[in-house]
């Protein structure tokens, strides 16, 4: 049987855990890395040995998905690229609210327009904890819900640190208040000649952080510090027809990057299930992102 060819875009925390879950799954096999900067393709392959390794995903043949493990203001951008050329792409954009329906509408279009598909926001939040989210209002359709991030590394905020002018390495920590309000602790390391309360300010006023309390640091070493653990608490409480207070729970305790390229992976092979279009993962059946025979999934998971 032949399997799927993906590839991975992108190289960093994500994009290796991209490559260790294809090169994992049975039905999948890595298409080849591609990579913006040809002067890391040597030290690509160090890491993923025969796997081809380049700056044009032309040059690796047939390639049914592209998983996209870029930042996610790169993605309404880079996306089309490939939805053009009739491959599929998944990504982890992790702006919530009007940026992802904003991003699903550009993606829907281009896909349809060339016969492919787009899977969006295919991390662990959003992602994974959507479908959490949607199943706990399921069973409390009345209520509220409350996402408590943490304590842990975010790999999307501290990207965004990174991208400010004047950082040479930065660490951006979420910690849980409770009920669905955080606090950010960033820790930057600054290039010489550059100021530091202006690269603070530049943290605290950006989107990502706009909405948080938000604390910046000023170390002499980031690497020291990282830790790339996360984890989730997801609570409800709410009404099941007339009944109140209906509590539900759900922990996640995890390696952030390893089970946001795991999720990814599964979008991929849920991606060539699909009819032409743009998809968050609640629009798609959870069956077809599990790798098996159908009946068998139902016999074991039913």
């Amino acid at each position: 049987m032949s399997k799927y060819r993906i590839a991975v875009v992108g190289f960093g925390n994500v994009g290796r855990e991209v490559f260790h879950a294809i090169e994992e799954s049975p039905d999948m096999e890595t298409a080849g890395i591609v990579i913006r900067n040809p002067k890391k393709i040597q030290a690509t392959k160090k890491i993923v040995g025969d796997v081809p390794v380049t700056t044009d995903v032309r040059e690796l043949g047939k390639v049914d998905v592209a998983v996209l493990s870029i930042p996610s203001r790169s993605i309404a951008e880079v996306a089309p690229r490939f939805l053009e050329m009739g491959i599929n792409t998944v990504d982890s954009f992790d702006i919530h609210g009007d940026d992802v329906i904003s991003l699903r509408e550009k993606l829907d279009e281009a896909a349809k327009a060339h016969d492919s598909v787009a899977v969006i926001s295919a991390g662990w939040d959003p992602g994974s904890d959507s479908i959490v989210r949607a199943l706990v209002e399921v069973v409390a359709p009345r209520g509220l819900t409350y996402t408590n991030f943490g304590p842990g590394m975010s790999l999307g905020h501290t990207v965004v640190v990174k991208a400010i002018e004047g950082v040479e390495d930065a660490l951006s920590m979420t910690i849980p208040q409770g009920h669905g309000l955080h606090k950010r602790l960033v820790y930057v390391q600054v290039k010489e000649g550059y100021d530091f309360d202006k690269i603070a300010e530049a943290v605290k006023t950006d989107p990502y952080f706009i909405h948080d309390e938000t604390h910046v640091y000023k170390v002499d070493d980031v690497k020291s510090l990282i830790d790339k653990g996360h984890g989730v608490h997801i609570q409800r409480k709410g009404v099941s027809g007339t009944t109140h207070n209906q509590r539900i729970e759900f922990i996640m305790s995890i390696c952030n990057p390893a089970a946001a390229g795991q999720i990814m992976v599964a979008a991929a092979r849920a991606s060539l299930r699909q009819r032409p279009g743009c998809y968050t993962l609640l629009e798609i059946p959870i069956i077809d992102f599990l790798h098996g025979d159908r009946v068998q999934l139902l016999h074991r998971l039913i």
